[in-house]
């Protein structure tokens, strides 16, 4: 299963970006209405990180990243063709003169990665070829299933008098359908010029395979662009040009998100579960209604010390666990605390220890909305547990003796294994409120309890570090 190791991570970019948007797949988008603008120019330039490429949905789903909608029903989309090998990156348009298209032979599957995309449109362009391009971190698609050019100086269906132009959704107003899945960072949209994928990004110095975000500047928006930086959580639609606010539909606080381009948190893995498992809340948020299939996290880990929380919405269900399993174990194979490698808290209050059983384990039974804290000192082989902030023993020091070695390659990550309800994930950017708000040591992560000294959470920064 693609996971995010210490090997693929990078501990500094230089430029960091402190916020994302998460989309939900089936309600959030932001729109606005355009005044007329170029419409034979425009570049649109997005970090995302897709959380769902569910092949049950193959030929039925085309969620949307940018799209336009004009007063005569023409529209342009920016958007994945769902399919069962994976999605293909698709620009559509209907043009003056016919439609153009460029669809990607390329299938994108990786739900943990972010990706920078950037499309360059220009028709005035004398080579047929140049009109239209695709960028994905920085490097030109040149592979189509599907290629068809814009005529010269022809008009897209984008920056028109009393347009609408979405982000997340079909650009339709009255159609609910092709909501965006996942996370959206450093959103650039500029109307009337065309900008090269370095006016937004560049190699990484020490990692030069690696593509990262750089601040950008001299970016001249035109009559319709917008920044979205996403940094008020009370405006996510603020456009950190000064233009125009983009309308939030079904977006909250709680969207705003510390998972970005520069500092990539754990999620739960979508390639590795159950078909009767549901994730939502950006791959946050465990639902299993029909059997006890597991979760996994994204990140593993073989080193370093490590926190995260989970608030219990399954206490009463078939005895839904919390806690960590190898990461060489099949999806099926679950993660009870009977096996090799197995540590997990049961919501009816007992712990579990490769097979070894301790009843009444916290001083208070679980009750739903509770939050279970997680240390795992991978470099000692312990664990420690806690419920509403309060620790079984005292970490990093007595208390919770783990059974599991590290070693040979061997990895841990974070499972869940909830049955008849939800358990909600945060390693560091929660799906709901916190009240208190606390980091680790390195000022990484949102937690409702204070993160234990020497621990840290699951991102990537963190993982180049330690990991």
């Amino acid at each position: 299963m693609p996971l995010i190791l210490g090997t693929n991570s990078i501990k500094d970019t230089g430029f960091n970006v402190a916020n994302s948007c998460r989309f939900d797949g089936t309600s959030a988008y932001l729109y606005k209405s355009t005044s007329s603008g170029t419409n034979t120019k425009f570049t649109y330039s997005v970090w995302i990180k897709r959380s769902s490429s569910d092949a049950s949905t193959a030929g039925t789903q085309y969620p949307r990243i940018l799209g336009s909608h004009t007063n005569s029903g023409a529209y342009l989309r920016l958007n994945f063709n769902r399919a069962t090998d994976g999605e293909q990156l698709h620009l559509y348009s209907e043009t003056t003169g016919g439609a153009s298209t460029l669809l990607t032979n390329r299938f994108f599957r990786d739900p943990t990665a972010w990706m920078h995309i950037l499309v360059a449109v220009d028709t005035t362009d004398g080579t047929a070829d140049d009109r239209q391009k695709i960028f994905i971190n920085g490097v030109q698609e040149t592979s189509f299933a599907t290629r068809s050019n814009p005529s010269q100086n022809a008009d897209y269906r984008i920056n028109n008098a009393s347009s609408t132009l979405t982000v997340g959704k079909k650009s339709f107003p009255d159609e609910a359908s092709d909501f965006f899945d996942g996370y959206m960072a450093e959103v650039h949209y500029i109307d009337g010029t065309v900008y090269a994928p370095t006016d937004f990004g560049e190699y990484d110095s020490d990692s030069p395979t690696i593509w990262k975000p750089k601040e950008v500047s001299g970016i001249n928006y035109g009559t319709n662009g917008f920044y979205l930086d996403f940094a008020d959580s009370s405006n996510l639609g603020n456009d950190a040009n000064g233009g125009t606010d983009l309308t939030e539909v079904n977006l909250a606080a709680t969207d705003q998100s510390t998972d970005t381009c520069t500092n990539n948190f754990a999620t739960l893995n979508p390639l590795y579960k159950d078909t009767n498992v549901t994730y939502s809340e950006g791959n946050l948020q465990h639902v299993n209604s029909a059997s006890w299939e597991p979760g996994w996290s994204t990140i593993a880990v073989s080193s370093g010390k490590w926190y995260f929380e989970v608030e219990a919405d399954a206490v009463g269900g078939s005895n839904p666990t919390i806690g960590i399993g190898r990461s060489d174990r099949p999806a099926s194979d679950n993660p009870t605390g009977s096996n090799a490698g197995d540590i997990c808290i049961r919501l009816d209050n007992e712990k579990y220890d490769e097979g070894s059983a301790s009843a009444s384990y916290f001083s208070s039974s679980i009750s739903n909305g509770n939050i279970i804290g997680v240390a795992l000192d991978m470099d000692n082989g312990k664990i420690w547990f806690s419920l509403q902030g309060t620790f079984v023993g005292t970490v990093g020091s007595s208390g919770e003796a783990a059974t599991f070695t590290v070693g040979n390659g061997i990895t841990i990550t974070p499972t869940l294994r909830p049955m008849d309800g939800t358990l909600i994930c945060n390693f560091g950017s929660p799906p709901y409120t916190i009240s208190s708000g606390n980091t680790d040591g390195n000022g990484y992560g949102n937690f409702e309890y204070a993160v234990p000294s020497g621990y840290y959470s699951l991102c990537t920064k963190n993982l180049a570090e330690y990991g």
